[in-house]
């Protein structure tokens, strides 16, 4: 990843000297590694009295460290091996361990193919992205597959047999979700979170991150059987192709079965950049459920979970994570801040390639995603706008922020802050106020 100090982001807030940290990307394949800057590390004791002022002692409810990205050396700590809950930075472990297991180019596909008797079977590979809307210009991210789209070519093979046309019948639309086992909700998620819209029960066949209205971006409300709701919505684009059909049940299609369409995600790389942008919770869980096909583990929660610290052992950054699901949504996980340090020098090293998309997918900071404005906006962390690029996380009672920024010597730096331990208010400013403290440290 090109991190250069010296580029300006666009478009800029007034009066605030931003700098290009990393520039999006369509493929991992062309960017390089980043650039540890021109710049000496900051002097550990003048980095520490800018953050100490700012978090008010040790017995702030703050853990926190900053390393310097290239060594990984530690030039700040407070509590940073101290396991806290990562709420949303879990997602920065499910990322990087999907990319350096299943690869940035790896898609999920969706698939039809014949059923028993006038039945076909809808087969859902774990792609919560696969939509039912018409394309949509300027949605800043590769063409989702499409229902309407596997509906027509299974329309197309169906005609060229005679099904579901004049006297023939309608078809069913059978189902198959079985590429994912277990529980749809994890261990701590609360029961809110279903109804409130925060995520979709976790299914290997979803249309619209089941959403009840996906036309709507204010209705969040969510569908309670994703998989049926799917072969609804295929069986009347089927009708609409002009092929008769009807919803069916719940199989499991048989591994020779002939197939009549198929769909596929965009590449991991962009659904990783997209699921930390916007802290997506549907990607997130389908993402950690590709990490534990990929090593031969059941799709379960507890499986994505241990496969995703399989790999991140193999990649030496496991030690201080433990984790109930991918999305962060369970606030039984637990992360220590230098973890989340670790695997985002990690990502922004040049070792591995593949995790690049980690990079580009954070948002910046008073410019994209979860660090649109109004953060970075006011007077107390102005310094970080278009400086830093780091991942948020919310749950109640915790905020946390980890990834990079260039100091004002031009040293790549990585940071993560975790404040709250679930039982009061937490205000993300603060974590704001101590990203920008880290950018505007010319502490060299």
């Amino acid at each position: 990843m090109k991190l250069t100090p010296d580029r300006r982001l666009s478009p800029q807030p007034p009066s605030v000297a931003a700098r290009d940290l990393v520039r999006i990307a369509p493929s991992s394949a062309a960017i390089p590694a980043a650039e540890p800057g021109s710049g000496r590390p900051p002097d550990p004791s003048a980095l520490a009295g800018r953050l100490s002022a700012l978090i008010g002692g040790p017995q702030a409810k703050i853990n926190a460290v900053v390393v310097d990205a290239e060594t990984r050396r530690p030039l700040y700590e407070l509590r940073a091996g101290q396991p806290a809950t990562p709420a949303s930075t879990t997602k920065l472990a499910t990322s990087v361990a999907a990319l350096a297991s299943a690869g940035p180019a790896h898609r999920i596909i969706t698939r039809v193919v014949r059923g028993a008797g006038d039945g076909i079977i809808l087969v859902g590979g774990g792609d919560p992205t696969l939509t039912a809307l018409p394309p949509r210009a300027g949605a800043g991210h590769p063409p989702y597959a499409s229902l309407a789209d596997l509906a027509r070519q299974t329309a197309t093979a169906l005609k060229a047999s005679g099904a579901g046309q004049g006297g023939a019948g309608q078809v069913r639309v059978d189902y198959d979700a079985s590429a994912y086992q277990g529980p749809r909700t994890a261990a701590g998620w609360k029961p809110n979170y279903l109804p409130d819209g925060e995520v979709a029960p976790v299914s290997a066949l979803t249309v619209d991150e089941g959403r009840v209205a996906p036309s709507d971006p204010s209705k969040k409300t969510r569908v309670s059987d994703p998989p049926a709701v799917a072969a609804r919505e295929f069986a009347r684009l089927l009708s609409k192709n002009g092929v008769g059909a009807r919803a069916g049940r719940s199989t499991v299609a048989q591994k020779e079965a002939v197939q009549l369409g198929a769909v596929q995600s965009p590449p991991l790389s962009a659904l990783v950049e997209h699921l930390l942008t916007d802290s997506d919770n549907d990607v997130a869980e389908a993402v950690a459920r590709q990490v534990a096909i990929k090593l031969g583990r059941p799709a379960t929660f507890a499986d994505a979970a241990q496969a995703v610290r399989q790999v991140l052992a193999g990649l030496g950054v496991a030690e201080g994570v433990s984790v109930n699901d991918g999305s962060g949504l369970s606030p039984l996980n637990r992360i220590s801040p230098i973890a989340l340090a670790r695997i985002v020098s990690l990502a922004a090293g040049g070792d591995h390639p593949k995790l690049r998309p980690v990079i580009t997918g954070l948002p910046i900071a008073g410019f994209s995603g979860t660090l649109s404005p109004p953060r970075y906006t006011v007077a107390a962390s102005q310094a970080g706008a278009g400086m830093v690029r780091a991942k948020t996380g919310t749950l109640a009672g915790v905020s946390t922020l980890a990834g990079l920024a260039y100091d004002a010597d031009g040293r790549l730096l990585a940071f993560a802050f975790m404040a709250g331990d679930g039982k009061g208010l937490v205000d993300p400013g603060k974590l704001d106020q101590l990203a920008a403290a880290v950018a505007a440290c010319g502490c060299g």
